[in-house]
């Protein structure tokens, strides 16, 4: 390309730019296109609330853990062999049933012969107590034969007791986990043979923070979830801890709720939701409607078409709405949109939710 084309190219490249800068500034005949190039003010149209009062639950979300309502590791008292096993890994056993029957032989031996001194005994105390009567011994020789007499019973009962460790029951209704013996093994002293959990109804372990400790009574109801099912379960608080835990400044809670089908486990992660305490005549507002201050929070209403900045103090909020304390009305119209477009005096429309 020569010299006299390329400068041809760039006279025609620099116009075409130039006529896209300048042409929309040109005077124009059409009346929708002056209308649109002149802006004329216009009347802010924004959303608002009518005031009312409502019933509001102060209510606070935590977390917490489901407990057995009682649970114990079962274990032996006494070494032995066992000798039979009498129930079911996960079974339902009631208070008193004979789980575990350790070998007692020579218990029951010790206790047999005990029983044979003791009718000896028996029978010498007898004759003693003749003698005495017709004064023919001392009454010393007599307490010394009744002496060996009750020593004898003493031990036949600590035998019976120690028999009575050989046969390990269930303390309370539950249901039995999975067992660590079998039939044949030899079993010492504390050594763990299963868990026994009682599950109906279950407890619900939870903290709560120090602050709301005036607002939390045995008694209270509360709601809870688990990961396990859709489903949303009662519970009632039923004991708080009378000390709050100097680490974490938060006050331990429990609470029972009926496990009649058998879903809640413990060990579960439980969702709870405490209502704290129920307002019956709260006024709210929608959390944006209300404009944070240096000395305090205002919010915008609404009156005679204009307007009108409103000094207010709150109180509980929820998710989407503040409670207002002082400051509004019931029949108030507060703005709830447009908070940043507006001042005091502003002409507005409203659209009323």
């Amino acid at each position: 390309m020569n010299k006299t084309a390329k400068r041809i190219l760039y006279t025609v490249i620099v116009l075409v730019i130039l006529g896209i800068i300048i042409y929309p500034k040109l005077p124009t005949d059409d009346p929708a296109a002056a209308v649109t190039a002149s802006p004329q003010s216009k009347t802010l149209t924004v959303d608002a609330k009518i005031v009312s009062r409502v019933e509001l639950k102060n209510q606070v979300s935590i977390t917490g853990s489901i407990l057995a309502d009682e649970s114990v590791v079962l274990n032996s008292e006494v070494a032995g062999k066992v000798e039979k096993i009498y129930f079911n890994e996960g079974e339902k056993v009631k208070k008193g049933d004979l789980l575990i029957k350790l070998n007692d032989e020579e218990v029951v031996a010790e206790i047999e012969k005990l029983q044979y001194t003791r009718k000896l005994n028996e029978d010498s105390e007898f004759r003693q107590k003749q003698l005495l009567d017709k004064e023919a011994i001392s009454r010393e020789e007599y307490e010394t034969s009744l002496t060996t007499l009750n020593t004898t019973v003493a031990e036949i009962k600590v035998m019976q007791a120690r028999l009575d460790k050989h046969r390990i029951r269930a303390p309370f209704d539950g249901v039995i986990g999975l067992r660590d013996v079998s039939e044949g093994s030899y079993l010492n002293p504390g050594a763990r043979i299963a868990d026994l959990y009682k599950i109906d109804p279950v407890k619900i372990e939870f903290s709560i923070p120090s602050k709301y400790i005036s607002m939390v009574n045995a008694g209270d109801s509360l709601t809870f979830t688990v990961d396990a099912y859709d489903e949303t379960f009662k519970g009632t608080i039923y004991a708080i801890e009378p000390q709050i835990d100097p680490q974490t400044r938060s006050l331990k809670v429990r609470a029972k709720a009926s496990n009649k089908y058998a879903k809640l486990y413990p060990g579960q992660f439980a969702r709870i939701n405490l209502i704290l305490e129920t307002i019956s005549d709260a006024m709210m507002v929608p959390t944006i409607a209300v404009i944070p201050e240096l000395n305090g929070k205002k919010l915008y209403l609404y009156k005679n078409g204009t307007v009108n900045s409103q000094s207010v103090t709150t109180g509980i909020r929820t998710e989407e709405e503040l409670q207002v304390l002082t400051g509004i009305a019931p029949g108030d119209t507060v703005i709830t949109s447009g908070i940043l477009q507006i001042n005091q005096g502003s002409a507005v429309n409203v659209n009323i939710d």
